[in-house]
């Protein structure tokens, strides 16, 4: 086909689009005229502005960016077989709440295919090897769709090691607001006024559901259910039974401040006895043979009487 060619079938095209534009223009869009009355609502509830959300002017990314992301997410649904609640759960985890887990698998695919990319391009330029390049290429998509998933993992023990060393001081604090006269959502309030990170954060989102409507006791085992801490979620049901039965809260959470405490400890000890066996390992791996050396050497002279 020629360039005449193409260039009138576009232009036909183009002539079209526009006549069909004018004849039937698009409805325009509901979310930029409530924007201005409900982004005060979303801010104080704790949700992001949506205003990046919208593309305003791409006509190129409003056309062919919703397929491409839906052929992406699909792709992506091969190699992140989790479910979107179990991804969304995960995501919550490790502290990205933005990002959903269509954004999650998109990434990890271009990820994989720019492994593919430098992959074969690092195995054709060196090796100059077609089936190489491709065999390259494998591996690296293969390494580069994985590597969001550790990260993700990775995230998410992190947080979690993080919570275990914040829970100690901030079961005492609560603990300490209750013995003064605090109810338990009192004593949270003033925790979260005060006080910054991972616990203080899911205590506030804690209470970002109770503005929005959730029942306290409800709103306390839903944190419970996201945490990735098992420390944490059975202070959040201690908290849950205490504002709906109004048990002994303060001697709860000193008593799972204790066992935080012992479960540290048992966990250093454990890590101490493991390094210790580690730097044992090339003693032994040096050490060892030199000392068979030795052991044999004279072995020949004894059994065979030579000198």
């Amino acid at each position: 086909m020629s360039a005449l060619a193409v260039m009138a079938a576009v232009g036909v095209g183009a002539g079209f689009s526009a006549g069909a534009a004018v004849l039937v223009p698009p409805t325009p869009r509901l979310a930029p005229r409530v924007r201005p009355y409900s982004v005060t609502a979303r801010r104080e509830l704790g949700h992001r502005d949506l205003r990046g959300a919208v593309p305003t002017g791409r006509v190129l990314a409003g056309l062919f960016g919703p397929p491409l992301r839906a052929a992406a997410s699909r792709a992506g649904r091969l190699l992140e077989p989790r479910g979107d609640t179990r991804l969304e759960r995960l995501l919550a985890q490790a502290g990205e709440r933005d990002r959903t887990p269509d954004e999650y698998r998109v990434r990890q695919l271009g990820e994989g295919v720019i492994g593919a990319v430098l992959g074969c391009a690092a195995a054709g330029l060196v090796l100059r090897t077609p089936l190489v390049a491709l065999l390259a290429g494998v591996a690296g998509f293969v390494v580069g769709s994985t590597r969001s998933r550790r990260r993700l993992d990775r995230l998410v023990e992190d947080r979690a090691a993080r919570i275990r060393l914040e829970l100690y001081t901030v079961n005492h604090l609560l603990a300490m607001h209750v013995r003064t006269g605090a109810g338990p959502m009192q004593a949270v309030q003033r925790l979260v006024a005060r006080g910054h990170g991972a616990v203080v954060s899911e205590l506030r989102d804690v209470l970002t559901r109770i503005r929005s409507g959730m029942g306290e006791a409800a709103a306390f085992r839903h944190a419970a259910e996201l945490t990735p801490e098992p420390s944490a979620a059975r202070t959040y049901q201690l908290l849950a039974a205490g504002v709906e039965r109004g048990v002994d809260l303060a001697g709860g959470l000193l008593a799972l401040s204790e066992d935080i405490r012992d479960a540290r400890r048992e966990r250093l000890h454990k890590d101490a006895v493991r390094r210790r066996a580690a730097m044992l390992v090339p003693t032994i791996g040096i050490l060892a043979p030199i000392m068979l050396l030795f052991i044999a050497a004279p072995l020949p002279s004894i059994v065979l009487g030579q000198r």
